[in-house]
Order: structure tokens, then sequence, then C-alpha cells
């Protein structure tokens, strides 16, 4: 039973400290870095990945802090209807 508990314990340590590394971030915070030069701008970001989508719209989109790294997620569907979500560094573009 000790094992088991153990085991349990140290699984909720790892899944906790997974959450915890991926976070949103919020406007002010985009705001001010986009400013700096830190973060590119969400419309840049957005016609990166609409390139690679020509015809797609936007579903939705989210900044992301991943264990230090500025991420933009983009959701988007195409012309032929299928949804396709993109990852795209916010400091350099790169999907």
């Amino acid at each position: 039973m000790k094992t088991l508990t153990t085991l349990l314990t140290a699984l909720t340590c790892v899944l906790t400290s997974c959450v915890i590394q991926a976070r949103g971030v919020d406007t002010q915070e985009v705001l001010r870095l986009s400013n700096a030069g830190t973060l590119q701008s969400a419309e840049k970001l957005d016609a990166n990945a609409l390139s690679k989508h020509p015809g797609a719209s936007i579903l939705d989109t989210q900044f992301k802090n991943i264990y230090g790294r500025y991420v933009y997620n983009v959701e988007l569907r195409d012309k032929h209807d299928i949804e396709w979500v993109l990852e795209i560094d916010a400091a350099t573009g790169q999907v």
C-alpha cells in the first residue's frame, strides 16, 4: 500500500508540474512584450498562419508561455472545412 501511495503522489507531482509550465499570457503582458519588440504583433503572426493555409479563416488564437518560450496558437478552418492548429514561436514567427 505504501508503494501505491508513493507512486500516486509522484504521478500527481509530475502532472501538476506539467500543467504549471504552460500558462496563458494576458493581454497587457502581450502588449507590453510586443511594444518592447520581444514578441511579434498578433496581426503579423495571423498573417504568417494564413500564409500556410491560403483561403483559411481564423477560429481562435491564444498566446502562451511554455517553459519560458512565448507561443502563439492559431486555430484555422480551410476552404475544405478542415481545421488546423498551428503553433508559432511568438518571438521569431517560426511555425
